[in-house]
């Protein structure tokens, strides 16, 4: 019964921190293309005549998206029309049940671990959940009975499986690299320095892994440069016939899926909650200085400060990819599919046949 109220009371914080992060993320891009186009971006929200640069109005769209209509048109196969967002979301904000948050916290001598799920099936179970994603804009699309929302629909299918091949690639290296397939182990084996200053991240070791990663995780995203589904200046998009409620949780499946590759992109290159000098062992805790000085700080009060530069960490990856999205144009869909098997796909080989065989002349 205990494990039950602790597994419930986890998912509802960590849902809760979901979907309070991916509302500021809708605020954080609006600002951020202000920023880059000269412009002042979402202010109008106000709470007794304060704008205060605009955090109310993640609320304020929030609850219009409630209260417009939600309108179905008469042609649709409306069990799958109506079910086709809900599934989108479903499995793009699941997968952070397989994300550690950071070391587990030790409470009165009892430990209390930051995550989930745990085990050798965590970086597996994450890939098979975000494959099934593709389900929700292709049901969605589909059942729209329209041209244009089936074309979105099956671009979106297309992509996903292109640059899920090469995104798997990228990472067998470093999952051959660090023997193992369980996040929290990744993570652990991150630890440390090489040669006495460099970190032991997997964007040090596996710099071409981290970068056809990177590519491919924003492929898989459909946001711009990437956004084939959604090409607006086509008139293409999946979710052609939807509105109100429905077309807004597909909005909001679009940032989450942002957030989850920026949880991965720490995790697994970035060294998830891991900060040279950070240290929590047995034998010291606290922060030490590359000059030889230390402070000295309670376990748990380092295992807090590992969990913030893992948000912190997050936060910034996620600002980058935002940046991507407000930087770059748009490809054409030849250009997509041509990137994704013509080049990612062959580097991705090179890396793991590099990595293999650098780790058989080591070992």
């Amino acid at each position: 019964m205990n494990l039950f109220l602790a597994t419930l009371f986890k998912l509802i914080v960590l849902f809760g921190w979901l979907m309070l992060f991916s509302l500021y993320a809708t605020w954080a891009e609006r600002k951020e293309s202000a920023v880059i186009q000269d412009r002042h971006g979402a202010n109008r929200a106000k709470v007794l005549g304060i704008s205060s640069f605009g955090i109310f109005q993640p609320f304020a769209d929030a609850i219009k998206m409630l209260f417009k209509e939600d309108y179905i048109p008469p042609f649709v196969n409306k069990p799958l029309f109506l079910l086709a967002p809900s599934l989108s979301f479903f499995f793009s904000a699941v997968v952070v049940v397989a994300i550690p948050f950071g070391p587990d916290l030790t409470l009165r001598g009892r430990s209390f671990p930051l995550g989930i799920v745990s085990g050798d099936f965590t970086l597996p179970l994450v890939f098979a959940l975000l494959s099934m994603g593709v389900f929700g804009f292709l049901l969605g699309g589909l059942s729209s009975r329209n041209k244009y929302a089936a074309i979105g629909g099956m671009r979106g299918a297309a992509q996903i499986l292109s640059y899920e091949v090469a995104m798997i690639l990228a990472l067998l290296g470093l999952v051959a690299l660090y023997s193992s397939m369980d996040l929290r182990v990744i993570v652990a084996r991150q630890q440390g320095l090489l040669w006495g200053f460099l970190p032991r991240w997997g964007i040090f070791l596996q710099p071409l892994g981290f970068l056809l990663f990177l590519i491919a995780a924003v492929a898989m995203t459909k946001r711009v440069p990437f956004d084939m589904p959604e090409g607006e200046s086509e008139i293409v998009g999946f979710f052609l016939e939807y509105s109100g409620l429905r077309f807004g949780l597909f909005m909001l499946t679009d940032f989450v899926e942002t957030i989850v590759v920026s949880l991965l992109t720490t995790v697994l290159f970035l060294g998830g909650w891991h900060l040279p000098g950070l240290i929590s062992a047995s034998g010291f805790s606290g922060v030490l200085f590359p000059w030889g000085g230390r402070v000295i700080l309670s376990p748990l009060t380092v295992q807090i400060l590992q969990v913030l530069v893992f948000q912190a960490k997050t936060v910034l990856v996620f600002i980058f990819l935002l940046l991507v999205r407000w930087t770059f144009p748009r490809y054409r869909f030849d250009q997509v599919m041509d990137l994704g098997w013509k080049s990612l796909l062959p580097l991705g080989l090179i890396n793991l046949t590099a990595t293999l065989i650098l780790l058989r002349v080591v070992r």
